[in-house]
């Protein structure tokens, strides 16, 4: 087992903590604004945008917030600054590739950020493709395995999913990037609580890492996500679940 699912969990919980700073409501903001202007102000017709409702509202982020941004993407209101979507790729401690999704106003500062960053922790910052390659773009709904079986998630299948997988102690539900939304639903009307639902760049295979590399890993991984552009930073890592509790704690 990875272990990799474990990270995504606890790294969500901590989310929810911080959801309630200004800096995750940004983030969240952008990722709305992005898929309002790329797939309309409609939820019902833009899967997208749907999701990054989801999660804002997820995080308890004000209505009228989540309205705002969804006018920024549509060309609506005052504020028209332009927000961009950009990745940056790179390798980290262990030879783990590093992908990461950024959403900003700025390139230069954002490029700074992230350089920065992989300096710091032991990594190196590739060019465009060097590592992008190595994922595929998916759904993926995240369920505990202590609390639920497969036969609870038969559901899922019913509404599109391709496939769950046992990681360590989660369900992971692995869907196309369009039929995501719908087989939360689905999901959500069995009554299955769900620890997150994600569009991630999901590995294709991962990479073994010691307990050394896997503590300068998660910092340079931790380092990437408060910059206040980064959105999702993906890693091929495999780590022993016990590791990550002993790094997380």
């Amino acid at each position: 087992m990875s272990g990799h699912s474990k990270w995504h969990s606890i790294k969500h919980k901590k989310a929810l903590v911080d959801a309630r700073r200004g800096q995750h409501f940004t983030k969240l903001a952008r990722a709305i604004t992005i898929a309002a202007r790329e797939g309309g102000g409609d939820p019902d017709g833009n899967p997208g945008l749907a999701l990054a409702i989801q999660k804002a509202r997820d995080a308890s982020m004000p209505k009228d917030n989540i309205e705002r941004a969804i006018g920024k993407g549509t060309g609506e209101g005052v504020d028209t600054d332009t927000i961009e979507a950009v990745i940056y790729e790179g390798y980290g401690p262990g030879g783990v590739a590093l992908l990461i999704e950024a959403l900003t106003d700025n390139r230069n500062r954002t490029g700074a950020d992230v350089r920065h960053a992989f300096s710091k922790y032991g990594g190196n910052l590739g060019e465009p493709g060097s590592v992008a390659y190595l994922f595929d773009k998916c759904g993926v709904i995240v369920v505990d395995a202590g609390r639920y079986d497969e036969d609870d998630l038969i559901a899922a299948i019913d509404a599109g999913a391709q496939d769950i997988a046992l990681d360590e102690d989660v369900f992971e539900v692995i869907t196309e990037p369009a039929d995501l939304a719908r087989v939360r639903e689905a999901l959500d009307k069995a009554g299955v609580e769900i620890e997150s639902a994600d569009l991630t760049q999901r590995p294709k295979s991962r990479v073994p890492v010691d307990e050394s590399n896997a503590a300068k890993l998660m910092k340079l991984i931790d380092a990437l996500e408060e910059s206040e552009d980064v959105g999702a930073v993906h890693a091929n890592y495999d780590v022993d679940a016990a590791v990550l509790e002993r790094i997380a704690g």
